[in-house]
Formats: structure tokens, sequence, C-alpha cells
């Protein structure tokens, strides 16, 4: 099986492929942002919740504060379900709201992060920001 950080990179790679075929600067990988990003995916699975709202952390922004990160733009996609990077790009892509944060020209950097719950199932999160 894929290591989640090869998942990782993939769903990394895979956005700014599909930034480039738009003419759009691609988005730098964010350490700090991945961080978060896997901790949200393991936070949906430990407390078995799927939503931007973490019981948890809070808000996706009030979450990247709290990791010391200061934008004046963010925004979160998530998923689950999916089993492979290019079948969870392919769903982000073909939901509008989801393909605006990945081709938004606002965000510079990126983190994704990917958890595993017990039966299987993967958890798939993208962190955006443009820093201040």
């Amino acid at each position: 099986t894929k290591s989640l950080a090869s998942y990782e990179q993939q769903v990394f790679e895979l956005v700014n492929k599909e930034r480039a075929k738009r003419g759009l600067t691609p988005l730098i990988w964010s350490d700090t942002l991945g961080y978060v990003a896997r901790l949200k995916s393991q936070d949906m699975v430990n407390n078995r919740y799927f939503s931007h709202q973490s019981p948890k952390y809070g808000s996706p922004f009030t979450m990247m504060e709290h990791f010391g990160l200061s934008f004046s733009a963010a925004g979160e996609n998530i998923a689950y379900g999916q089993s492979t990077a290019s079948e969870v790009m392919n769903t982000w892509m073909n939901s509008a709201g989801h393909r605006a944060n990945i081709l938004s020209a606002s965000y510079t950097h990126i983190g994704v992060g990917v958890a595993k719950a017990a039966n299987g199932t993967l958890y798939w999160t993208q962190e955006f920001i443009k820093p201040y």
C-alpha cells in the first residue's frame, strides 16, 4: 500500500498540474500547512465527523492561527472515501467550490494531509493560504 505521505505529495503535484494548465502560478508547499492538514484529517477520523468545523480546533482559520500561521486569505478542502490522489482530485475538480480553492489566484501556499480510519477509509484535507 502507498504511504500517506506519497498520497499527499501526489495531490500537491496534481494541484500544480491543474494550475499550470490554466497559466496559474504553482502553489508552494508549506510544512506547517501540511502538518495542520494531516492533523485535520486525523481529527476527523478520531472524532468521527466530516466538517470544516472541528470539535477540537474550531474553524480551519482558528486552527491555522493556533499553529502560528497568519494569512490574508485561507481556504480548506476536505473529502473522504476516495482511494487515490487522482480520485480525490477529480472529486474536488468536479465541485465548483473546491475547484475554486485549487485554482484560486489568492493563495500562494498549500499543505495536504491524509489520514486512514481503522476501516481503511482515507480522509483528505487541503489547506490553502496567502501568508502576511
